[in-house]
């Protein structure tokens, strides 16, 4: 049988040069998750917190004791859920809604309403002390202290108001807030840039002396322009003595904030502002100032 021949090999191609791939070039570095939107959502959020407290307070002293009732209300319910937690039992309901309460009671019958609003206060929580078995006369201490440091110090704001009439009245309580903030901002800038200094390690470690005198000086500038304001008559002289004690006495209102959240294991005092956590972080130098602006304005003849 006849094989037929096999074909032949086909003949193999060249090989086609390939070119050499370029090197990918090196992934740049992510920048730290968070980081930005996060400092966006705190600006945001200050921004919102800020002009709304700024117009409520310019429009009217009506409107200026409902902002001012709302931000004790809600200071003091933060306060209290901070201090169940350090196994302390306040009355929230009583507490918070005296706090609410205060601005109210001086807007209407000034200084014989707080006087009557703290000793109805004071009666009540003995009541209960005494019905329930299972109060404690701490408990008692804690609910009359967070009522008093919450509205009662935040309703000087309404006291300050009152200093000049209609809209140059809420212009000195803006005066007053844009100290706090200033003295705020220029702590945090400098003592997060050149802080060196610790101030209170163990209660507030990022706090440092260099933004403490930052925070210091920039209260006072502002104070110095509080007498440009038409109907204040406040010699430059009560002017750098306020921005002084008004620094020191805000950063001490934060100091207290920070010894009780960490005291109480909390981060935040709340979650209602995003970026910054709860209302009493964002009042908590502004209720000692409050108080000691007031009380200097009046020595001061105002």
């Amino acid at each position: 049988m006849n094989v037929a021949p096999a074909a032949p090999e086909a003949s193999e191609k060249p090989a086609v040069p390939v070119a050499p791939v370029a090197p990918e070039a090196p992934a740049q570095p992510a920048a730290p998750a968070g980081k930005l939107p996060n400092f966006r959502t705190r600006a945001i959020t200050a921004a919102c917190f800020s002009i709304s407290i700024v117009a409520m307070v310019l429009i009217s002293k009506i409107t200026t004791v409902i902002v001012v009732a709302a931000l004790s209300g809600l200071c003091a319910f933060e306060l209290f859920v901070m201090l169940r937690a350090d196994a302390k039992l306040p009355n929230e309901f009583i507490g918070t809604a005296v706090a609410a309460f205060y601005p109210v009671a001086y807007a209407i019958w000034h200084f014989n309403g707080l006087l009557s609003l703290t000793v109805a206060f004071a009666c009540a929580l003995l009541v209960w002390y005494v019905n329930f078995s299972t109060t404690r006369i701490t408990d008692v201490a804690i609910t009359l202290f967070g009522a008093c440091y919450t509205g009662l110090m935040l309703t000087s704001l309404v006291m300050i108001r009152d200093i000049l009439p209609g809209f140059w009245g809420g212009v000195l309580v803006f005066g007053v807030l844009l100290s706090v903030w200033a003295n705020d901002a220029a702590a945090f800038i400098i003592g997060s840039r050149f802080g060196k200094h610790p101030m209170a390690p163990r209660i507030s470690p990022k706090k440092s002396w260099e933004g403490f005198v930052a925070g210091i000086i920039l209260s006072v500038v502002v104070w110095c322009l509080l007498p440009l304001i038409p109907g204040l008559d406040l010699p430059i002289v009560w002017a750098i003595v306020g921005g002084l004690a008004c620094g020191w006495i805000g950063i001490l209102g934060d100091l207290v904030e920070s010894r009780i959240k960490r005291n109480t294991g909390f981060k935040d005092s709340g979650h209602l502002l995003p970026g910054h956590g709860g209302f009493l972080d964002r009042c908590d130098s502004l209720l000692l100032v409050a108080a000691v602006a007031s009380l200097l304005f009046r020595v001061a003849g105002l």
